[in-house]
């Protein structure tokens, strides 16, 4: 039997007087039998197993993309307009924030320090003795030389403090780096960020379903036995740390252990077990893109956190929105937020995801300052899997390690002489500097083709600048050129609540059954190519401008 395709151009016979017809041999009976019966495997039909083979899907297209950039862009193609994301910040911490912190990042938090930094006490100890005098300096010069702002009634108190303790890391960094480097080669290789962009977007799964969702489905017949699913709440942290440390190596786990051997029920970690809607806590949603920026931008050669130092300074105004003294477990709270969001996007920009898990622990080390409490944490990453599908099969978690606040100093006089220093902070501090990252026996990116890493290595020139300006235009989050189409007071009342206008013709979007934020970011009109600088003339095609959007390229 002729294809379909075979009749509608028999016109190139008469017109040609010849056509090229496709073929091919017929499959041989070795191909076509086989001694045992092969079957395809039994599917699950139903509603779930549908949507869950989809997501499978998708999450191994993003795992066979080629570079950094296409992968995180890829998260981002199902949604034009942004998703729907609930905003963390290192602004704002409610109360009761530390039960859902390490929910929302699956992790086991332990009082004090890792037995890892024992054999490092004793050389910071050494070492505190050789240069207190100079930090004792550098901190009394710093804290004392900002008078003036501290006196200027038009600069709000989170300011204030702000500028001092940026001043203060700044000189500190300087002077314990210049101190040990001569002993301690990676402090010459390091990277120092002074307000850096941190950014991290993930998908939290278990979620209760909000009472619209249920109330919804409740009225679909077909769907009232999945009413009470669990939900998706994609979150988005934004923080913007004092300074931060890079260096081209990793630091050493913490806890040294087989990733597979992570089990939160055998290893009795204590997760608290928090499912209810960020929406509970204050954290307002707002549409925007997913974006995950470790400080840097991939290609990068220093791509791995050496230590952070974030900011105090939402304590100054917490007693205006929380009425129970709890700012230790917030502080906490900040603590293993700011350090997994930082090493999530680490493990993005090694080729890992959200939805592809790492394969080997990322580690940093955090500080949370005002310039008088000091608070120390260590974090290991050993999981970023976090969304429905996961959350209660995979048995993986995070652990992160933290301190009480200690006080540096007790006062400062009018001198400049510091009063009850803490030499115990002073040598916390050189603790993490002198904590060595090496170089691991392990493939760092698995899942990154070998010579496209990044969109700077792709070959085609085309390919290569559509990609880069898309991904850095969606990482700017910069709004539409035309905004998501709104439903206006007046539609609501006569179109929607009451049909009073039928002999309206139907245009907007909600009239003709459109939801616009399932919009896709490839679905836009083409670009067009004016005559005058078509490669072929004036009249030659193609008269848009191709697009390329990822794809798989490598088996």
């Amino acid at each position: 039997m002729l294809s379909r395709n075979f009749r509608p151009n028999l016109w190139l016979l008469g017109r040609h007087g010849h056509r090229a017809l496709a073929s091919r041999p017929l499959p041989s009976k070795e191909h076509e039998y086989t001694n045992s019966p092969e079957y395809p495997p039994i599917q699950d039909l139903s509603f779930p197993a549908k949507k869950k083979r989809e997501r499978e899907s998708w999450h191994q297209k993003i795992a066979k993309l080629s570079s950094v950039e296409e992968k995180l862009f890829e998260i981002n193609m199902p949604k034009y307009y942004g998703y729907k994301m609930n905003m963390l910040t290192d602004e704002k911490f409610p109360y009761n924030i530390k039960p859902f912190m390490q929910y929302a990042t699956r992790t086991c938090f332990q009082t004090g320090l890792p037995q890892y930094y024992d054999p490092l006490k004793e050389e910071a100890a050494k070492i505190l003795e050789s240069i207190q005098s100079e930090l004792e300096d550098t901190i009394a010069l710093e804290l004392s030389n900002y008078r003036h702002v501290k006196r200027d009634e038009t600069v709000s108190p989170v300011e204030k403090e702000e500028t001092v303790v940026r001043s203060l890391l700044v000189q500190l960094n300087r002077t314990i780096a210049n101190a040990l480097a001569p002993k301690f080669n990676h402090l010459n290789e390091i990277e120092t960020d002074v307000d850096p962009r941190h950014e991290a977007f993930w998908f939290l799964g278990g979620i209760y379903p909000p009472n619209l969702v249920r109330k919804i489905k409740e009225g679909v017949e077909w769907q009232k036995q999945y009413a009470n699913d669990p939900y998706d709440r994609n979150i988005q942290y934004v923080g913007k740390p004092y300074m931060a440390l890079r260096h081209k190596l990793l630091l050493e786990p913490l806890l040294s252990k087989d990733l597979e051997s992570f089990n939160v029920k055998q290893d009795g970690a204590e997760i608290p077990d928090y499912r209810y809607d960020p929406l509970a806590l204050g954290y307002i949603a707002d549409f925007r893109h997913a974006t995950t920026v470790p400080g840097f931008w991939p290609g990068e050669q220093h791509e791995f956190g050496l230590l952070s130092f974030q900011r105090r300074s939402h304590a100054l105004n917490r007693h205006k929105y929380c009425a129970v003294d709890d700012l230790s477990e917030a502080i906490d709270a900040q603590g293993i937020l700011s350090s997994f969001a930082w090493l999530l996007g680490q493990a993005c920009y090694q080729g890992f995801s959200v939805f592809n898990d790492v394969t080997y622990p990322l580690t940093t080390q955090t500080v949370i300052t005002d310039g008088k409490y000091w608070s120390f944490y260590a974090y290991q990453l050993n999981t970023t899997l976090l969304h429905s599908d996961q959350v209660d099969a995979n048995s993986r978690y995070n652990l992160c390690w933290g301190t009480d606040a200690m006080q540096l100093y007790e006062s400062i006089d009018e001198n400049g002489k510091i009063n009850g220093l803490n030499k115990e902070v002073l040598q916390q501090i050189i603790m993490f500097y002198i904590n060595q990252p090496k170089e691991r026996d392990v493939n760092l990116k698995p899942y990154l083709c070998p010579t496209e890493t990044r969109v700077a290595d792709i070959e085609d020139e085309n390919r290569r600048v559509f990609m880069e300006r898309a991904y850095k235009h969606m990482a700017s989050n910069r709004p539409r050129h035309r905004l998501v189409p709104e439903v206006y007071q007046w539609e609501k009342i006569y179109k929607i609540d009451n049909k009073t206008r039928p002999m309206e013709p139907k245009r907007r979007p909600f009239e003709l059954g459109e939801n616009m934020y399932n919009r896709r970011m490839d679905e836009h009109a083409l670009k067009y190519i004016p005559r005058a600088v078509r490669p072929g003339g004036p009249k030659s095609r193609p008269k848009f401008e191709a697009t390329y959007y990822p794809n798989v390229r490598r088996q």
